[in-house]
Formats: structure tokens, sequence, C-alpha cells
């Protein structure tokens, strides 16, 4: 049978017609065996004898509960199998027709020219293969195959991890997938077809379904996690699958019964590759995993964005208080790199350093320039719902207001951070009696920071690493919701004993607040300071590039060498990569965020490129706009959701 299958489904490598020609080509195939073995009966009675004696021999009920559906109990022992799969040869068993069925069809697109075939070449295929003693028997297979798979809802729809998510709470018999069961064991004993006790087994199908929907929608509130992912994804196709057998079973032996055989049989093909493929898992189970971290994000990434003048002057003096503490680490790296300690001890040391100064940043209420853009690029990715309805100028209005607020930070952390390293410089000289760089290191800090050099590369990977401090700030906060730390806090009783009811409330609450701004901080203070000290162990010269960092270590070198340096191409070289790298920060740090964000939300590939291109023509024509701000009630509009008056040109448009 699979050689005959193979003989069927074959294709050249090289061949000019197109794939309709030869899904008509492998359906002709069908219909010449068919006549073939009409035109020599010995050989079809030899034929049919032996595929009704396999299929009669073969066990069905695990092609149909088990075939296309995730088989583990966990995500990650789902993923270890289908890697061995892809790696180990499959082994045919000799009465399981699960196997042959998945060795008969090997490819997924297997089923769409099983899909155009006949009704008339489906009956005759029949009539080959089966009888109604075969009929019968696998109509009792189909039976043992929903029983199971109904026990396989019940075990993960009665979970506390489920049921807690569900309201109103109900109790354990008469939640609706005990129900379920009870009503399909009784639909199954009858032995007259019942058609009310039928609507009542596929209402409570459409009812577990729902729960599974309201699971969902409740995941803001406790938090996701991948294995919880896996199980509703899992839930939902064992539920897709019982209605389907329904359908099977409930089939007469007529030309509903023949299609509904053939939309099963493609359905598994599909299912089964769908289902069998490693990307295929790991997207589904990390698609709403990425999306409520998006959302997360968006959340915290709100209060960042300039969308007025006000905002805009709010954001710049958070970046001048932000760019004065900076100049601390900056500071205290030309001091640990004077010690000359190992590599990975000097890496330690300014992770601890610089994930203290972005705390303090973030306790002072300042704002780090380019560490805003991993968290507020996915509150742009909300506005690609509303591009269906002309929602575009909306969208490139937020999009301005967010790299204008970038534009904010850079310039406010490089106008503070300049001055505080000119008065840190000033009070090393008076304690130390020398400058706070060597001659030897400033002018191997301005050859480091040369445009010509690898900062723009360097740049970039900062950008990159600043992207994973977001991701970082968002699973933090998702598993803080998760693990509903809130109220074990709030009810700990030493917590209690130690701050007092209303103050260790209070504390949950603040923590919930800020534990995304903690660990990306944290996050990100020890990317900084390790990956060069990782990428050195390795023998790769790998180094960070911080705009502000670098303004710092430049302004320092600036006044060690004294003011002469002004003069030479090399401090001028070392201007522009600091400028570079004030625009690759932001650009592949926000560029990074938004395609994780626009995937999370599942926007089509062609609206993606038709974002991009509007966005990039956006800058090319209008750069001033993503630069300098706009009056606040040029984006009310779009903000609330309320027309603009006619006969008002915006300042865009105009």
């Amino acid at each position: 049978m699979i050689d005959l299958a193979d003989w069927m489904r074959r294709e050249p490598k090289v061949s000019l017609l197109d794939q309709a020609a030869w899904r008509r080509v492998k359906q002709q195939r069908v219909r010449y065996l068919l006549d073939w073995l009409d035109a020599n009966r010995d050989v079809r009675q030899a034929v049919q004898m032996t595929l009704q004696k396999t299929l009669r021999e073969a066990t069905g009920h695990e092609l149909f509960s088990a075939t296309g559906m995730p088989r583990e109990s966990a995500f990650f022992s789902e993923l270890s199998d289908r890697v061995a799969k892809l790696i180990l040869p499959r082994p045919i068993g000799d009465c399981d027709l699960s196997m042959l069925f998945t060795a008969m069809f090997p490819e997924q697109s297997d089923a769409e020219w099983l899909l155009e075939l006949d009704h008339r070449t489906l009956t005759r295929l029949w009539k080959l293969c089966g009888d109604d003693g075969i009929a019968h028997g696998y109509r009792q297979q189909i039976d043992e195959a929903m029983l199971y798979l109904v026990t396989m809802v019940i075990s993960v729809g009665i979970s506390p991890a489920f049921r807690r998510r569900l309201e109103p709470r109900m109790p354990l018999l008469a939640t609706p997938f005990m129900a379920l069961r009870r009503e399909l064991e009784q639909f199954l004993m009858m032995r007259i077809h019942d058609e009310s006790a039928l609507r009542s087994v596929r209402m409570l199908v459409a009812v577990c379904q729902a729960q599974t929907d309201r699971i969902y929608a409740d995941l803001d509130k406790y938090g996701v996690s991948v294995g919880l992912v896996y199980h509703v994804e899992r839930l939902r196709a064992q539920l897709e699958r019982i209605g389907r057998l329904l359908d099977l079973r409930t089939a007469s032996q007529s030309n509903q019964g023949v299609l509904r055989v053939q939309t099963v049989l493609v359905n598994l093909i599909v299912t089964h590759h769908q289902r069998s493929s490693v990307r295929e898992l790991i997207s589904r189970s990390f698609f709403l995993l990425a999306r409520k971290m998006v959302e997360r994000n968006a959340d915290h990434g709100e209060p960042y964005i300039a969308h007025d003048r006000h905002d805009y002057r709010a954001m710049l003096k958070t970046a001048l208080l932000g760019g004065i503490v900076a100049a601390l680490p900056a500071a205290a790296q030309v001091g640990i790199m004077h010690v000359g300690l190992a590599y990975f001890f000097e890496g330690l040391l300014m992770s601890l350093v610089f994930a203290l100064s972005f705390l303090l940043i973030s306790a002072a209420g300042g704002v780090l320039a380019a560490r805003q853009p991993a968290i507020t690029a996915p509150a742009l990715a909300a506005e690609m719902g509303e591009l269906a309805d002309g929602g575009m100028p909306g969208l490139m209005r937020r999009a301005a207001a967010l790299l204008r607020s970038q534009a904010a930070g850079v310039m406010g952390n490089l106008l503070a951070v300049i001055p505080t390293v000119g008065l840190l410089a000033v009070l090393v000289f008076l304690i130390a009696g020398r400058p706070i760089m060597r001659d030897g290191k400033a002018e191997a800090t301005l050859q480091s920071l040369s445009l010509l050099g690898a900062t723009p590369l360097f740049a970039a990977l900062t950008g990159v690493l600043l992207w994973l401090a977001g991701l970082v700030a968002g699973f933090a906060d998702n598993w803080f919701a998760l693990r509903r730390l809130r109220d074990s806090i709030a009810h700990h009783r030493r917590v209690i004993h130690a701050m007092g009811p209303a103050r260790a409330e209070r504390f949950a609450w603040w923590l919930e607040r800020n534990v995304a701004t903690i660990a990306g901080n944290l996050a990100l203070g020890i990317l900084l300071g390790m990956t060069p000290a990782i990428a050195q162990f390795f023998g790769v010269p790998l180094d960070v590039r911080h705009v502000t960092l670098s303004m710092a270590s430049l302004a320092a070198a600036t006044i060690s060498l004294g003011w002469p340096v002004l003069a030479t191409p090399q401090f001028w070289l070392a201007a522009a990569g600091v400028v570079a790298a004030g625009v690759l920060n932001v650009a592949v740090a926000f560029a990074c965020a938004l395609v994780l964000a626009l995937r999370a939300r599942d926007v089509p590939r062609r609206v993606r490129r038709f974002t991009y291109r509007a966005l990039l023509r956006q800058v090319a024509s209008h750069p001033f706009s993503f630069l300098l701000p706009t009056a606040a009630s040029r984006l009310a509009p779009a903000e609330t959701g309320q027309p603009a008056q006619r006969g008002v040109q915006s300042e865009d448009e105009r």
C-alpha cells in the first residue's frame, strides 16, 4: 500500500507542469488504477482481499484519536519527541493504521489532490477497500477514539490551573467537561440514532470550546506560560477532533457519508504534518506568550511616549536627570579598567555598577537614552488593528510621537552627561592631581569611538541588548502575575508581622508595578557588562556602544587631552561615531521590538511590508517631525478616536 501510494503521488524533480496540473495527474493515476483492476478481475480479487484483510486487522482508534494531535502531556516533552522523529527513522507497525496512513501520505500537499477526487472515484475506492463489516468495525473504533479524547479533555479541563481561571466557580461534576462525557456515553450507547442526544453533545462541545476562549481572555489577569498555552492548544485540538468524529459517525452510507470520510482523511493529513513540525509547535506555543508580553510592555511604555510639547519637555527633563546619573558608571568604568582585573571579574564588576546606576536612574524618575524603545515600540503595534479602517495616518502620528520621545531622551542625556563628566574630572584632578584619563587611554578611547572603526557594529549590537532587556522586563512582569506573587506577598505571615497588613499590601502593589522596571534594569546592566567579557573569553573582540556612556567616555578623553584635541580629525570622527551610536541604538532596539510586536499580533506579511514602507517614506519626507514636538491638538483626534474638525489642516499635512 505504501509503494502504491508512492506511485500515485510521485513527481519528477524537474517538470514543466505546475502544481494544479500535477494534482490532476495524480487523480488520473487513481482512476487509471481502478480501470485497470476492473479490466483484470483476477488481479482485482487478490488486491481487494489484501486491502480488506489489512483494514480488518489494523487498529484504527490511534488514527482517529492521536494522528495530528499533540501526544505528550507537556511542551518540552512534545518538543523532544518531534525532534527525535525528525532525526530517527520512523517504524512501521504491523497492526497500526496510524503508522500506515502517515507513511502513505508523507507530505502535506497530498491533502490537496485527495480533496479534489470526485465522488464517483471515491465510491469506487470504497468498493475496492471496504464492506459493511469493515465499516461497522471502524464505527466502534471511532466511538473508542471519542471516549479517549473526552477523557483527555476532562483531565485538563478540570485541573486547578484551568478551573481557577473560569468564572463563575461551579462544582466539579457540574463543569461542562464532566457533562460532555456523560452525554457522549449516553449517545454512544443508543442503538437508534437520537437527534436530540446528538444536539446535546454538540452543544456541550461548543460550551467547552467557549470555556477555552474565556481562559485565553483571562490570561492578562493571571499571566501566561508556555505550558499553559500548550495545554490550551491541545484541549482545543481534541475538542475539534471530537466534533469531526461525530460528523463521521453520524454520516449515512450515502453521498454525504463518502464526503465526510474524505473530509476527515484530508484533515488528518493536514493536522498530522502541521503538528509534526517543530517550527509549528514553537510558533503556536510562543505566539500567545509573546502577544501577552507585548501588551504588558505596551502598558509599561505608555508613560514614556511624548504626545505633545508638554510631554516632550517632561521627557527632556527626565532625560537630563538620567544623564547626570549615567555619568557615574562611565567614570567608574575608567577606574575599573585602570585596576586591570581579569575579563570575567571586570565584566562582573561593571555589570554591578551599570545595574545599580540604572536602578538609581529609575528611582530618581530619570530616563536613560535608548532604554525606552524596547518598552515603547510595542505600543505602536496596538495601532495595527485599525489599519483596515484607514488608520495609517494615526499609526504614523503614533510612530512620530514615539521617535520624538527617543530623540528627547538622547538629547537630554547628552546635554547632561557632558558637564557632569567635566565636574567629575575637576574633582579627580583636585583629589588625585592627575587627569581622569591618562594620555594613552584617552587616545585609545578616541580611536575606539571612531565612526570608521567598529563603533557602528557595536552600536547595533547594543541596540539588540536593549531590546533583550525590554523582553526580560516583559517576562518578569508575566512571571509575577503567573505566580500570583502580589497576593502571596500581601498575605505572607512574616511580611505582615514585619511591616503590618497595610504596608504589606502597599509593598505588594508597588512591587507588582515596578517588577518589570527592576528586572529590565538588572538585565540591561548584566548584558552591557558581561557581553564583552564573555566575547573575550571566546576570542571575539566585541564591545558595547551605548550613546550616553560613549558620550561620557568621549567627554572624559577630551578633557584629559585638553582643548587642542578639538582641532584633530580623531575627535570629530569619534563625535560622529557617538552620533551614529545614538541612531543605531534607537533604530535597532525599536525595529526588533516592533517586529516582535507585529508578529505577536499576527499582522499579515503584506500589511507589515506596507507599514515599513510607509514609515520609511514618512521619515524621508518629514524627518524633523520625528525629532521635534508638535501641538497637542494635532494628535488628540487620533488618540481619542474623535473626528477632527473639517477645514482644519494638520501641521503634518501643511
